[in-house]
């Protein structure tokens, strides 16, 4: 799984354009999903995201998906759950204060980042978790958000 994940971080350019491509499938599917209902759906998109995601990316459903701006490393991987930098204890080698032998997260999220075509997105502050959220789908979160936003 951490190969995986590190593949996804070197690779975060190519796996930007699918989520771009794969977002804009799922606004043209939101008066379908809107129909259909997003509780109803939640369950079974949760699951399929449950597993492409933390195929890829070790992802923790906290329901907030920022890999977009963190150069598709997950912050919740981090011991500390930071969401917005690394602690003051990044060991020599970008290695992590609480787990030695794994890197830093945000050291990963730096250097995806800078493959992405908007690398200063990782600096923008993060809000905290909303815990209840946790285990639900960032993308029908993301559907409704755009799709309010921008009707068809």
């Amino acid at each position: 799984m951490l190969r995986l994940r590190l593949w996804s971080v070197r690779h975060a350019r190519l796996l930007e354009a699918i989520y771009e491509a794969f977002e804009r499938f799922l606004i043209k599917l939101g008066p379908l999903l809107e129909r259909i209902g997003h509780e109803r759906l939640e369950k079974p998109v949760a699951a399929l995201e449950r597993i492409s995601k933390g195929l890829f990316f070790d992802c923790q459903m906290c329901g907030e998906c920022i890999l977009s701006s963190t150069g598709m490393s997950c912050p919740m991987n981090c011991p500390k759950t930071l969401r917005n930098g690394p602690c003051g204890g990044v060991r020599p080698g970008g290695f992590c204060e609480v787990k030695p032998e794994m890197r830093c997260v945000w050291v990963e999220a730096w250097e995806g980042s800078r493959l992405m075509r908007k690398p200063e997105a990782i600096r923008a502050l993060q809000k905290p978790v909303d815990a209840r959220l946790k285990g639900r789908s960032s993308w029908l979160r993301v559907i409704r958000e755009k799709t309010r936003d921008n009707p068809p």
